[in-house]
């Protein structure tokens, strides 16, 4: 086996002479890019292991720099050798790993990597590093049926669902999981939810994702329209003329009622009540509209004395 040096410098992609301010400036920018909170469950797993080789690294290289200063400035004292130090002077020596936590908490908020003792062999993250990574198959998407009640009130459904895992002995059966999910107001058609690892799994690879797709109920009175509600409703022509009154419930379970008074219902004719659509996911205490269609139902037949009397009525309106 070569220098385990070499591995580090190698690691930490730097020359050999690389000088402490060097070492330092790359070892920031990898444990940046390889942050495991910064890449998707899929690479996860890689992200982890490089992070943690990274940070084992940079350790590595500055207890040699460390030990190098010291053996140095002992050489210079009489009769040379290396003074045991005390442990205020072990308190005082820095730790890359646990050092690396505190200089990027405001970044990630925490970091995965923990104090590790330096030594001058190679150490094991290294065959994680440059090792196999396993895979994570594709998610399992299974569809989440929600009334547009749910949807707008909010609720929480218990799931049930089977899935392939692989035993001890390493058989692979099939096992019922039960999860609750709460839905929240305002969630749209394709909403997904996600369990990480609670797909299948297969040998020789990570457990793949179980992913919950909202889809909507056909409702027998709202129709959604991004945030807005649709109601259409049947109105005859006698009323559609001379005035009406109807009540509904809406989702919420409240009733609501209509009056046209002084308002003539004609075709195409659309009431616009603010604020009694779907809740939204986003901004609370903000909600769409309910828009209230109308359809006139007109007679199929008339009698005569009716036609009359029609024409009587609207000869003079133009």
């Amino acid at each position: 086996m070569g220098n385990p040096a070499e591995v580090y410098f190698q690691v930490l992609n730097i020359a050999k002479d690389s000088s402490p301010q060097e070492i330092r400036t790359a070892y920031r920018a990898l444990v940046k890019k390889w942050h495991p909170d910064k890449h998707p469950p899929s690479s996860r797993p890689e992200a982890e292991a490089k992070f943690k080789a990274i940070s084992q690294a940079y350790e590595a290289l500055n207890d040699q720099q460390e030990n190098r200063s010291m053996v140095g400035a002992n050489n210079d004292r009489p009769g040379g050798g290396v003074e045991p130090r005390h442990r205020s002077q072990e308190l005082q020596k820095p730790r890359c790993a646990g050092n690396s936590a505190r200089e990027f908490k405001d970044e990630y908020r925490s970091t995965k990597a923990g104090t590790v003792a330096a030594t001058a062999v190679a150490r094991p993250a290294f065959s994680s590093f440059s090792g196999p990574v396993k895979t994570k198959p594709p998610p399992v998407e299974r569809k989440l049926e929600c009334t547009l009640e749910e949807l707008c009130r909010g609720s929480k459904k218990e799931i049930k669902f089977t899935r392939n895992v692989i035993t001890n002995k390493g058989l692979i059966v099939r096992k019922e999981e039960t999860q609750m999910v709460r839905v929240k107001p305002g969630w749209k058609k394709g909403t997904k939810i996600t369990f990480e690892g609670m797909g299948d799994e297969r040998r020789g690879c990570l457990p793949a994702d179980a992913i919950f797709v909202i889809s909507e109920k056909e409702h027998p009175v709202f129709k959604r329209k991004g945030n807005d509600l649709v109601m259409k409703v049947e109105v005859p022509l006698v009323n559609a003329l001379t005035g009406w009154f109807f009540s509904f419930r809406l989702l919420t379970g409240e009733k609501m009622s209509c009056t046209f008074q002084d308002e003539i219902i004609y075709p195409g004719y659309e009431k616009v009540i603010k604020g009694q659509g779907m809740p939204s996911a986003h901004d609370k205490g903000v909600r769409g509209d309910l828009r209230i269609k109308f359809h006139i139902v007109f007679p199929t037949q008339l009698s005569d004395e009716q036609l009359s009397g029609i024409k009587e009525l609207l000869k003079d309106m133009t």
